[in-house]
């Protein structure tokens, strides 16, 4: 059997004990950092235990090595570094793998960040709609963030704490009036959750540090109209040329995150480019 366990995203007081008998009692355990995993299980007094890596980088014959032992008859579980694996985790894989096989999957649920921040937002509606972790940059970020600017229903998204302050400012600039909750550190020490509108958010002098997730609000999409109108586009066009980015890219970049026609866009950015 693949166990899939819940581990706690800082406060070790969260692990169930559940979770640590599964733990106590799996021949291999599969993490995403060995050496983090190492650290719990002295934690839980559990010695000599299999570890094997699992993360992004892993290959088809890494997730074939814990299959074998699958298919052998062991009890294997798969942990990640905090909170729920397969969530905006490269655990995912040995999941489906284990599902090819025949081989079956239980979850030992625990802890989960985007549940454990959305609990505490203010933001909850009942629906919420999970991003994980947005696209650095180009294109796809783009439209990423007018999709979420398109969805009505509160919005959970990872972020790490050194982008924070630009995605917060994209955002900022498609729903500037939307509410939002930056939670980070859950959990841990210094745990702590700021609320406002984006804007404000986004104007927040400050170093963000830590874990960080973040909770958009229900809002209505219409508003992102208003929000972003020819004087914002234009804004947009202009911080890309003088970028120095390409008239095309620009035109598909800003298409995305306004939601405007791209053919149309990409007139504005000619006539724009001109009166420089």
């Amino acid at each position: 059997m693949l166990f899939v366990v819940a581990t706690p995203l800082g406060n070790l007081a969260d692990l169930s004990v559940r979770a640590i008998e599964t733990l106590r009692e799996a021949d291999v355990v599969c993490a995403e950092d060995t050496r983090h995993t190492r650290g719990l299980l002295t934690h839980l007094g559990i010695a000599g235990k299999e570890l094997v890596a699992i993360h992004a980088h892993s290959t088809d014959g890494d997730l074939d090595r814990v299959g074998a032992r699958l298919d052998q008859g062991a009890r294997v579980a798969i942990v990640t570094d905090a909170g729920t694996p397969t969530v905006s985790d490269p655990g995912e894989a040995l999941v489906r793998m284990a599902i090819a096989r025949g081989v079956r999957v239980v979850p030992i649920p625990g802890p989960s960040a985007a549940v454990c921040a959305l609990s505490a937002s203010g933001l909850s509606g009942g629906r919420f709609r999970f991003f994980g972790f947005l696209p650095r940059d180009g294109t796809e970020r783009d439209q990423t963030i007018g999709e979420i600017c398109d969805t009505p229903e509160p919005c959970v998204v990872y972020e790490a704490a050194n982008r924070l302050a630009g995605t917060l400012a994209d955002l900022a600039r498609a729903t500037p009036g939307r509410q939002a909750c930056v939670a980070r550190e859950l959990t841990k020490l210094h745990e702590e959750l700021v609320r406002g509108d984006l804007e404000g958010l986004a104007a927040h002098d400050r170093a963000w540090r830590g874990e960080v997730v973040l909770v958009l609000g229900a809002h209505d999409p219409a508003s992102r109209e208003e929000a972003i109108d020819d004087a914002a586009i234009d804004l947009r066009i202009d911080e890309e040329l003088r970028a120095g980015h390409h008239a095309r890219t620009i035109a598909e970049r800003v298409a995305a995150w306004s939601g405007r026609r791209r053919r149309a866009v990409y007139e504005r950015v000619i006539a724009r480019k001109a009166r420089r």
